[in-house]
């Protein structure tokens, strides 16, 4: 399992478009919200701002992992893996692991946009918790990529993607605090995987740990993307 973790970490660096662009814009969409109308800061906007747009970043970097697994599908690396001793359990394991390489560039990279262009100011124990949490509670979206890739087309695997990264993003609140929606959307966005995401972020920058609301959400989340993921694998490979 270590070699395969190795190998796709390794062939999902090589693809410096997806890194450049999958870091880039998340930065510019940060950059443009906080800086409209000459850069006003109303309260803590920026830093609410940064944490939304790093875990919207996240959760498209995480989600992005299948559409190549998609693609390796059509090209008949699954068939491959077959031949291994890998369960699905442990394919699909490792696969996320190695997705969530991708994930951190974008995160540091948002952050990073925050502190030295915007001013954002936390202490240091707070950014590190800010990083870690962000990386680690990505992997839900992860898991829900994976199980796309294994049972979609690759050109529908990208479609259900960024259908399900716009819908997190506006009904989860990474974009506009749930207080300004209607009730019944709110009550919606309560219960969606990208609001207890993003509440790990608030809790870092607000100075304490995160809720046991999030990762109860969280946690039904995760179980419920990997039951998928591993499902999709069984299911796609009793058909390739």
């Amino acid at each position: 399992m270590l070699l395969y973790i190795v190998l796709e970490i390794r062939r999902t660096l090589r693809d410096s478009v997806f890194l450049i662009f999958g870091t880039g814009m998340p930065v510019m969409m940060y950059l443009l919200f906080t800086n409209l109308g000459g850069g006003a800061d109303y309260g803590d906007w920026k830093a609410a701002s940064m944490v939304g747009m790093a875990a919207y970043g996240a959760l498209g970097s995480a989600m992005a992992i299948g559409t190549g697994i998609a693609s390796d599908k059509s090209l008949g690396w699954l068939q491959q893996l077959r031949i291994t001793p890998l369960s699905p359990s442990r394919a699909v394991a490792g696969r996320a692991i190695s997705g969530s390489v991708t994930v951190l560039p974008t995160i540091v990279t948002v952050l990073l946009a925050g502190a030295l262009v915007n001013g954002v100011r936390l202490a240091a124990w707070q950014w590190t918790a800010l990083v870690l949490l962000l990386w680690i509670g990505a992997l839900p979206f992860t898991l829900l990529g994976i199980g796309n890739g294994y049972r979609l087309t690759p050109q529908g695997t990208g479609v259900v993607n960024v259908a399900c990264l716009m819908g997190f993003a506006v009904v989860g609140g990474l974009w506009f605090p749930l207080a300004e929606f209607p009730a019944w959307l709110r009550s919606i966005g309560e219960y969606s995987p990208a609001h207890g995401f993003a509440g790990l972020g608030q809790a870092a920058i607000a100075g304490h740990a995160p809720g046991a609301g999030s990762v109860a959400l969280l946690t039904g989340w995760l179980l419920l993307f990997g039951g998928y993921a591993v499902l999709s694998y069984r299911r796609s490979a009793r058909t390739v």
